[in-house]
């Protein structure tokens, strides 16, 4: 399945705590292809409100930005409501930066240990919502990182009604 570290985008999306400090998981992958300076620069923006996303250099990666959003708080605990704030944070501040493409991880699935279905279907709907109302970025694409994990997005955008492509 995709690693988000390995995409060609103007922004890729960290799974992030409110510290910003990066440890396993999505985080882990964007600073071991990346290197430690992304994980210092964020740090130095922090921290950040749980919902809220700040930008960093991507260091070695091929995006121009990592996007940190902020799905959970030190405690590592999410929840539906911070996963769509976080979701809405790094649309709109792709935006601000005038990023054609964005590609965004399941938000909280991982560490945070939330359902990847709802997740999907929130995601999904922050995505859709956003496309309606800018054009920008041009290209959301989510990076999956297991077949049950695309599963629950094609789903999700059946569910939707919508017709789009998702990358495992």
């Amino acid at each position: 399945m995709g690693d988000i570290a390995d995409v060609e985008a103007d922004a890729i999306v960290n799974a992030a705590n409110s510290a910003l400090w990066m440890g396993s998981g999505v985080a882990g992958a964007i600073k071991r292809e990346g290197g430690s300076q992304i994980e210092s620069e964020a740090v130095s923006k922090g921290p950040i409100a749980v919902g809220e996303a700040v930008a960093t250099s991507a260091g070695f990666l091929k995006a121009k930005w990592v996007i940190h959003a902020a799905v959970m708080g030190q405690d590592l605990k999410t929840d539906g409501t911070k996963i769509q704030m976080a979701t809405i944070s790094s649309l709109r501040l792709a935006a601000e930066l005038n990023a054609e493409s964005i590609a965004l991880p399941s938000l909280g699935t991982g560490v945070g240990g939330f359902p990847m279905r709802r997740a999907a279907e929130i995601m999904i709907q922050v995505a859709l919502d956003h496309a309606n109302r800018l054009n920008r970025p041009r290209h959301i694409t989510f990076v999956l990182f297991s077949e049950d994990c695309k599963e629950a997005f094609d789903r999700a955008l059946e569910k939707a009604g919508k017709r789009v492509e998702v990358s495992g």
